[in-house]
């Protein structure tokens, strides 16, 4: 009996081993796809920046879109004012794990 164990059990080993390796690259992340990992940690940081922008009276956070991609927080929306627009960066700089951020926010113009 034990030598039948001891036939299989590395093949056994070395496809457990296989499926273990082709499993963990699957969830890995690539410059166009993030990891599962990677995309929690990408909506925690963005939770907390519009939790942010609604604590902060400056920032409209109705009118701010956040998205996070590996640690690049994108803004997008409309201000009233170029000194919104400025804090809202500053806010979404100040979060722990922010790479960094593009502000693409515009200023709302008459017309």
């Amino acid at each position: 009996m034990n030598a039948t164990i001891a036939k299989y059990a590395k093949p056994i080993v070395i496809a457990l081993a296989v499926i273990g390796t082709t499993s963990l690259a699957a969830c890995a992340g690539s410059a166009t796809k993030e990891s599962v990992g990677e995309r929690v940690d990408d909506s925690v940081i963005t939770s907390k920046v519009k939790a942010k922008f609604v604590e902060d009276k400056d920032v409209r956070a109705r009118a701010i879109s956040v998205e996070t991609f590996k640690g690049v927080v994108q803004l997008s929306g409309f201000a009233n004012s170029q000194m919104e627009i400025d804090r809202a960066g500053e806010i979404a700089r100040s979060v722990t794990g922010v790479v960094s951020v593009k502000n693409d926010i515009r200023m709302k113009t008459a017309g």
